[in-house]
């Protein structure tokens, strides 16, 4: 005999609404047999994952930032390197991972350094493609600092290319925004990709 699991309120907090009964339909449809033991508590640790993995809508660029914006004198390139994603793909709802390495050049305006994992975060915890998440934290970059260049560049391994499809386990994915002086300026550009080379797949 199974028993209903007992789900506390703090829990029902944390989940995404509606997403834990159409699990409980999603198990049933692919075969499984939602109440046998390994199961019963299923649909809700995937609401409340997805409630997490999908945090970003819920968030604007300013609740990521908060005041971590100061003014400051100097104009030399600041790189952040080495940032881990995680996202969901919009097309398959399967994960890819990987990298990501932001670069400004200040015009009297920096950001508080840990803030571009945040940034990065607040994107990529949405349904996405990675040549979005790119340009969305190149643009966040360019709003944020009006800086004289941005730099975005991305690497990620897709699970809908490994899991299933075309199954080439050993690809990855590399994407790239160059705004202002990192577009024009050829040696800009070359100093930042000199600068993350060794990115996920390099390691």
């Amino acid at each position: 005999m199974t028993t209903e699991p007992v789900i506390s309120a703090n829990d029902e907090k944390q989940e995404v609404p509606g997403l834990s009964a159409l699990t409980h339909e999603w198990l049933s449809a692919i075969g499984e047999d939602p109440a046998r033991e390994g199961l019963l508590r299923t649909p809700h640790r995937v609401a409340k994952a997805w409630s997490f993995m999908t945090a970003g809508y819920h968030k604007t660029l300013e609740d990521a930032v908060g005041d971590a914006v100061f003014a400051a004198e100097g104009s030399e390139m600041v790189i952040v390197k080495d940032i881990e994603f995680y996202s969901m793909c919009e097309h398959h709802m399967l994960p890819f991972y990987g990298r990501a390495h932001v670069a400004y050049i200040p015009d009297g305006k920096i950001l508080g350094l840990s803030k571009f994992a945040r940034i990065v975060d607040l994107y990529s915890r949405r349904l996405q493609v990675q040549e979005r998440i790119t340009t969305q934290i190149a643009d966040a970059t360019e709003a944020l600092l009006s800086p004289k260049g941005v730099a975005v560049f991305m690497e990620g391994v897709h699970l809908c290319m490994a899991m299933r499809g075309v199954q080439k386990q050993n690809s990855s994915t590399t994407t790239s925004a160059m705004r202002g002086r990192f577009r024009t300026d050829p040696r800009t550009r070359a100093e930042f990709m000199s600068a993350v080379q060794g990115t996920l797949r390099g390691r």
